[in-house]
């Protein structure tokens, strides 16, 4: 029986390992990120649900009444949870991290170590009650074990992370005609660095850090596995706190920096919408005298920003008054260096004037959806201008953009239904622009998206103005988290929307069956941020 009970119970234990190894490679191993996630519906229901709650009851009854039928009740359920964990392989829906050097040390030293404890229980003969109360006690304090591990890990990665970055920088410093195009912001980065390596790879040999990548690992890699004979490389730069953007930019030492646009993303990790910015402003300050700052004019931290440097020049930051900025945007023309207008959104393309204070105007039509992408396109324009490229040149290139640039695709859907795929990942600006998008369709309009997160202390009020926009926008809602359901529903109900418009499901099937039920043919559906597992499948029609 003891053998059974060790065997059934080591079972459940890998996956149990495997989950809080994977939710902390989630994560990036960033304790604020890790911690945040409890702050969830999802991340609650991890220690707050009837299978913790049953094994805290048979350990406490167990340590009250010593009975061997409590014992066959324990060795029961870690047999019904085998059979679940077995099923679930089968299935492919077991969670388990990518297993990388650093997630392979922990799991293996987790492993050895429940080995170890489980191997001196049998050695010192400890009584079959007493066998199943410590299994229970390991049971429960598993993400404990596995986050000393990941604690014990950190030195060692610090270790390894900087001379990584060390080799990427000595390998960057080779290159001295290189010029390095620093991207970051809240949103926007990953198109902005796409459109830019598109433009300038039509004059220039352009290395760019490929889709996702945009820590200092992975930048790092790239350096050193990918760069060459390059004249540009363009670097999108992602941080959840103050200090990241500084070290990278030590690595790779940008000569142009682009900051896309700021807002409230990640501010639990940050700590305050202060220490974005600053965390964001990081890649300007890091520019060299001769450096250039492009900046989204209309972003209002950006904006206060800036004046703020030019009415205080006692400032730390000093510098940045000193390097060139230029200036896009759409709203505040009047004070840019690059600007659109007469914008037209259409469901399949752009099209806007392109201005500049040089007098020079073009007229400019692309294959992307949605208005937000124009922002991307001046930000190019920007850029390649001040490396030479004349603006009738650069909107010929424009013209060759795909589709699939954007971070929005237009899709055919079951049953005739158009999908607007979204669902890499969302931020608030990016919910709004992608909802002023779905205004210019006909039909009937339906969203579907998770509450948003690491919004910290704003997170209430990010969402109630979200809820207010989908009922300005949208016939149906499905929200599928239940964080800030709430206040979306608050929001869209004060502003009109119906209490059965907008409603919470978080299975895909009945999320799929839900909206075939309520659309018909050429409504048009969004999928915005990380929508559930195999939704995308289900209402989304294999491409040709």
């Amino acid at each position: 029986m003891r053998i059974l009970l060790i065997a059934l119970w080591a079972l459940h234990q890998i996956k149990a390992i495997l989950f809080w190894v994977y939710l902390w490679q989630l994560k990036e191993y960033h304790r604020k990120r890790f911690i945040d996630h409890f702050r969830t519906h999802k991340g609650k229901s991890i220690f707050f649900n009837w299978q913790i709650g049953i094994k805290i009851v048979f350990l406490c009854l167990l340590f009250l009444v010593k009975s061997i039928f409590l014992v066959y009740i324990v060795l029961l359920l870690y047999l019904l949870g085998s059979l679940k964990s077995l099923v679930n392989f089968y299935k492919r829906r077991l969670k388990k991290p990518i297993f990388t050097f650093k997630a392979t040390i922990i799991c293996g030293g987790c492993f050895m170590l429940f080995a170890f404890i489980v191997s001196i229980l049998l050695v010192f003969g400890v009584d079959i009650i007493q066998l199943v109360q410590w299994l229970l006690v390991m049971d429960l304090l598993t993400f404990l074990f596995v986050s000393l591990f990941v604690f014990l890990m950190h030195p060692l990665t610090l270790f390894f992370q900087y001379r990584l970055l060390q080799k990427a920088k000595n390998k960057r410093e080779q290159f001295k005609d290189l010029i390095v195009i620093g991207i970051t912001g809240s949103y926007g980065k990953t198109t902005t660095k796409e459109i830019i390596s598109f433009v300038l790879a039509h004059k220039f040999k352009v290395l760019k850090t490929e889709k996702h990548i945009n820590a200092e690992v992975g930048i790092a890699k790239t350096i050193l596995e990918k760069l060459s004979d390059q004249e540009i490389f363009v670097v999108e730069m992602g941080a959840y706190e103050r200090g990241k953007i500084k070290q990278v930019c030590k690595m790779v030492k940008p000569k142009i920096g682009v900051l896309t646009g700021i807002n409230q993303q990640h501010m639990a990790t940050f700590g305050s919408q202060k220490n974005i910015v600053k965390g964001k402003f990081e890649l300007i300050e890091a520019l060299p005298e001769d450096g250039v700052a492009v900046v989204n004019w209309d972003n209002r931290f950006i904006n206060s920003k800036l004046k703020s440097q030019k009415s205080k020049p006692q400032l730390k930051s000093q510098k940045l008054k000193n390097i060139k900025i230029i200036k896009y945007a759409i709203k505040n023309k009047n004070e840019a260096d690059v600007w659109a207008e007469d914008v037209k959104v259409q469901k399949e393309k752009l099209s806007f004037w392109i201005s500049t204070k040089e007098g020079k105007k073009e007229f400019c039509e692309v294959n992307l959806i949605g208005g937000h992408n124009v922002y991307a396109i001046l930000a190019a324009c920007a850029v390649a201008k001040e490396l030479g490229m004349s603006l009738n040149e650069i909107i010929q290139i424009l013209k060759e953009i795909k589709p699939d640039f954007g971070a929005m695709k237009l899709k055919k859907g079951v049953g005739g239904i158009n999908v607007i795929d979204a669902s890499y990942s969302a931020n608030p600006d990016g919910v709004i622009s992608a909802l002023d998008y779905l205004k210019i369709w006909e039909n009937k309009k339906v969203i579907v998206m998770p509450c948003l997160i690491e919004l910290g202390s704003v997170s209430k009020e990010v969402h109630r103005k979200i809820g207010e926009k989908i009922a300005e926008v949208c016939d149906l809602a499905i929200i599928t988290t239940k964080d800030r359901f709430k206040e979306i529903q608050e929001g869209a109900i004060k502003k009109g929307m119906n209490k059965e418009g907008i409603v919470f499901i978080d299975q895909p099937k009945k999320i799929a069956e839900t909206i075939k039920n309520f659309c018909q043919e050429k409504d048009i559906v969004l999928l915005e941020g990380r929508v559930p597992s195999g939704l995308v499948d289900l209402l989304i029609l294999p491409q040709e």
